[in-house]
This record gives C-alpha cells, structure tokens and sequence, in this order.
C-alpha cells in the first residue's frame, strides 16, 4: 500500500509540472551568446522568462479631448462591477533606476499607495491622462488529471497562444490538434505547439493539423508541451466542427494562466490601449501646437494619435506607412479618436526625401483596350512640398476607370497595366468592394517631402520586436538577420535626418531588445552625422543605454554608447519592475546644417 502511495504521489508530482506554465524561451545559439555579452548571463536569462509572460497590468491611454482620467476610472469601475472582473495582483512598480531617473521619489510612493486599487491614474507627471488596470497571474489550475485519465486537450499554434496571454479567445484557425471525442460544452485544456528545431538547422511546426491527441507519450509535440499550458476553457464546437469551420471561437478561455481584463468595443474614441514606452516616445518628441511633424513609419497609429492629442489637435501631423490596408487603419483611428490634424499617406520610408528632379514629379500612366483611351495623370500639388499625388481619370465608363486604377502601391513602379490585373480587379467589382475598395478606404501616395521641411520627426522603425510579450518563440532570428535589421535601420534614418529642419528634433525607437538596433544605430548616427546630438528625455523612467562594443567571431565590431551618453537614451528592459515591453528610445537634437 506504501509503495502504491509513493507512485501515485510521483505521477501527481510529474502532472502538475507537466499541467503547468514554465516556457523556457528558445534562441538561435549565435543569437543568444551575443546577448549574454551584452547583458550577462543571469540578467539576459531573467529578460528571457520575463518575455514569455504578459505584463502584471493593462496600460489606457485617455484621449483627453473627449475625456478625463477620472471619468474613465469612474466609468471602467462601473464596467468591471458589472462584469465581476477581479484583480488581485501586487502593484506596478516605478523604480526602475532610481539613481538615474528624473521621477521625484514622493511621486513614487505616492504611486505605490494606489496599487490596492484595480484602477488607477499614472502619478507621473505629464503622464496623469494614462490609466492603469490591473490584471493577476501566474495561476496554477487544476486541469482534472488523474492516473490513469488525461484531461480532454486542444493544442494551438504558439501565435495563437501567444494572443491567448494577451486575453483572446482561441479561434478556429489556431487550433492546431485536439482530443478525440471533444463535443462542444466540454472543458478542455489548453496547450501551445512551439516550434521545434529541425536537422537541417530550421525551425518549425511538425504536426499535421487536425492531428488525434490520445493524452499518451506517443502524442505528437507530447514532452514537448511540458509546462506549456495556458489556461482551461469550454469548446464552442465539437471536434468535428472545429476543423471544418474557416472562423469563429472554438475555445471560450474561462479560466487563464493570466488573467488580464479585455478593452474591446469598451469606450471607443474615449481610451486607447497602449504600451507604456510607446506613450514615453510619443513625449519625447516634444510636440507642440501648430508644428510641421512627422511619423514616419506610423501604423498603427497609436503614437501617431498621441502626438496629435499632445499637440492639442492643433498643427499638421503627417503620418506615412507604406502599406495601403495599414494606412487605413490609421485614418480609422483617428476618425475614432475625433482627430483632425492628421494627414496619411501611403510612402516607403526609404524614399521618404523627395527628389529634386522634375521628371519625376508627373508620370503617365497610359492604358488602351477595346479601342477606348484611359490616361491617368498624376501631378503633385500638396502644400508645404509634401509630394502628394492627386489622381485624374479621364475615361468612358467607371469599369474602364476602375481597370486603369489597379494598385496604389504598383501605380509608380510602372507604366503598364497588365491584362492580370485587369482581370483581376474586374473579378472584385463583380464579386463586391474589398476592403481596399470600401467607401472610406481612399489612400493618398506621396512621392516624400522636402528637406528640412518638418519641426519634428519620429522614426518608429520597423525592427526585429524582440521586446515584444509575451513571446514562446525566438529562434528565428539569426546574427545575420539582426545585421540586417540594423541595415535597413540606418537607411531609414539616413532619410528621417534629412527631413528635420536645424534646431527640430528626431526621435528614434524599437520595441525589440537588440543593442544592435539600438545603441549601435546612436553610435552610427552621432558618428556619421556630426550636427546631431543627444538630447535630454522628459518624463525618463526607463533604464541607461548599454556601453562599450562586441566583438564577433567573424571579426566585425559594434560599436555601442559612450561614456556619458547612457544616460540620455532610454531603455526598457521587460525584466525590470516596471514590466513593460523592452523599448528602446533615443532623442536627437539637430544642429545647423550649414558645413554638411
């Protein structure tokens, strides 16, 4: 009878560690023995576990024009009464660099004695429109197992998993394998299919969807998803539905690992959901009422909202992202938001500095089937030399139009419409208006903007989001990938610095963790353009910028902060007791460019 209670406690021992959350975050080798350099073997493992887990709180930023901060505290608390939302975990912590921080230490504790509330107001100062929402986790649930009975399972793509911490339902799509015999109302556990490495050196998924998961060794991904369960929820679909339906919740997650309270559809045009250092760079930058300011990569369009609202909606605010549906978005947002200073416009941020040619301010599109002539004129006539293309059509009936207007984005790179195309878009008008062809869905090209024709540009570049969370994956990226980044990076900062008149301002930001993103593009950009100089930040609550340089095998150097200016960019490390994100933001003064 011992001996059968000693086993029956090992095998209960053995399923709560395997019914349980500990991912252990996987990284290229070369990847992460580069990180370690630069951060140290046991900080760089405490940025790696806190990744894989959802910030502690929800961070609201409050459109001011519409609202307070304390009508919102009033109105959410009414909404989470109604809705029975508890929170019970410790507060959010602003100490991060206490040394190095301009936060007053009285504001702190101040801050720290409103964490017994669910709901609170930033006590930073020019930052009290922000509110805080509290959420929990870890928990540990109990999953039902018994020895010789596995709960009934659903499996789900790590992406899926991933917006599961964030507070999503699991949607048909991710559903990746599933127990036999689930019919719908059953109560499942959930569990993540993280990528595996491959012997060819790759990283992927080798499981069939579909897949029969019986709870046994044999079970595809069945070690594998040790301590990779995230909560437990009731199907909305029986096995057999799940797999055929294209759409729709096939998991309603009624009990998380983390539990962090949903925003959706709740105070639209009054709140907008945002990380913290996102909101930081959007004050970094400084803006003003009646300025000439550019976001130039800025879907989808959460700063380029808070920079509107901090220049009291007063002013011309460009925001420019090159994909067409992305722009939208932008336009839709600030439409929510009952902004009006904003301008989009569909543009690469590589060609972001308009050329000086005048060939290259008219081309003409010309385009001849059945006999009938369309010519499509393009000619720049934006104010303030902002490029923009406005678009004539001159034609015999609206199909013929619609044949000549095939692509936004490929009308500059030719002057040919293929008769794909045509045949193409003809099939989207006789089978309805697709989201590009909406009413309201109009995008406005830019061929850029002039030199030093804007007060202050913030480049939100397009980066690896290695400080993106949580995150269950990263080994797909490689040293040369991040090289890459890092490339790309500096070709769009070569375009941004050129943008801002002497005496603007330049902000730059990532959300990723990698130094080679970060404090190497300051070290090329202070070396490389001898007018800029660091400029201090307001508010600074994130951490010091990393200093010195590291060397490669393959013997290339990069070079990082100086001493001195470490403390004039800021850092958010996603291990820290701020819980955010890892960001990264760095401010440029522009001198005169008179010797340049």
């Amino acid at each position: 009878m011992k001996k059968k209670g000693r086993d029956l406690l090992i095998q209960l021992n053995a399923a709560s560690a395997r019914y349980s959350y500990n991912p252990i975050l996987r990284w290229n080798p070369q990847v992460e023995n580069y990180f370690i350099k630069a951060y140290g073997s046991l900080h760089f493992a405490q940025i790696s576990k806190a990744l894989t887990r959802p910030s502690c709180y929800s961070c609201i930023r409050v459109n001011t024009l519409k609202s307070t901060s304390d009508a919102v505290i009033e109105k959410l608390q009414e909404i989470m009464r109604k809705s029975g939302s508890q929170n019970d975990v410790v507060g959010i912590n602003l100490r991060e660099n206490k040394a190095s921080n301009d936060i007053d230490l009285d504001m702190v504790e101040k801050q720290s004695s409103l964490q017994n509330e669910s709901i609170t107001k930033c006590q930073i100062p020019g930052l009290e429109y922000v509110v805080f929402v509290k959420g929990s986790g870890p928990h540990e649930i109990d999953y039902g197992y018994l020895p010789d009975k596995a709960p009934k399972e659903v499996l789900v793509s790590r992406k899926c998993a991933e917006a599961v911490l964030r507070g999503a339902q699991v949607y048909v799509p991710g559903v990746m394998a599933c127990s036999s015999h689930v019919e719908e109302g059953d109560l499942v556990a959930v569990s993540v299919a993280v990528e595996q490495p491959f012997p060819d050196g790759g990283w992927g998924l080798g499981i069939t969807r579909g897949t029969v998961l019986q709870g046994l060794p044999t079970d595809p991904y069945h070690f594998e998803r040790n301590g990779l369960y995230i909560g437990q929820g009731t199907t909305m679909l029986s096995r057999a539905g799940i797999f055929r339906a294209s759409q729709g919740i096939a998991v309603d997650m009624n009990n998380r690992v983390f539990k962090l309270p949903s925003f959706y559809d709740v105070l639209e045009g009054e709140i907008f959901l945002q990380n913290l250092p996102s909101i930081i760079a959007a004050h970094a930058l400084d803006p003003q009422k009646g300025e000439r300011i550019l976001d130039m990569c800025a879907a989808p369009g959460g700063k380029t909202t808070a920079i509107a609202i901090l220049m009291k909606d007063e002013g011309e605010l460009i925001a420019a992202d090159r994909s067409h549906n992305k722009v939208i978005d932008i336009q839709k947002l600030a439409a929510e938001l009952g902004l009006t200073c904003i301008t989009t416009y569909k543009l690469d941020a590589l060609k972001a500095v308009r050329k000086r040619n005048g060939s290259s301010d008219m081309t003409t599109l010309c385009c001849n089937k059945d006999n009938n002539d369309v010519v499509n004129q393009r000619s720049d006539s934006g104010p303030l030399g902002n490029g923009v293309s406005s678009n004539t059509i001159v034609g015999s009936n609206a199909d013929t139009t619609f044949k000549e207007n095939v692509s936004n984005e490929k009308a500059n790179e030719r002057t040919y419409t293929s008769k794909a195309d045509i045949r193409k878009n003809t099939r989207r008008m006789r089978n309805g208006p697709g989201r590009n062809q909406s009413l309201g869905g109009r995008v406005e090209n830019s061929k850029g903007f002039l030199p030093n024709s804007f007060d202050r540009v913030l480049l939100d570049a397009p980066c690896s989001a290695l400080g993106l969370r949580p995150r269950l994956f990263a080994g797909e990226e490689t040293i040369e990938s991040l090289r890459n980044h890092g490339k790309y990076q500096r070709r769009m900062f070569d375009q941004a610095v050129q943008l801002v008149r002497p005496g603007g301002v330049l902000v730059y930001s990532t959300c990723t963790i990698n130094p080679g993103e970060n404090e190497a593009l300051v070290r090329y950009a202070l070396d490389t353009y001898k007018f800029l100089s660091l400029a201090p930040q307001h508010p600074r609550i994130g951490g010091a910028g990393l200093v010195g340089r590291c060397e490669f095998p393959d013997g290339y150097v990069e070079e990082w902060l100086r001493p001195g200016e470490e403390e004039l960019v800021q850092r958010f490390d996603p291990s820290s007791q701020l819980d955010t994100i890892g960001f990264f933001i760095a401010k440029f003064a522009v001198g005169p460019k008179d010797n340049i």
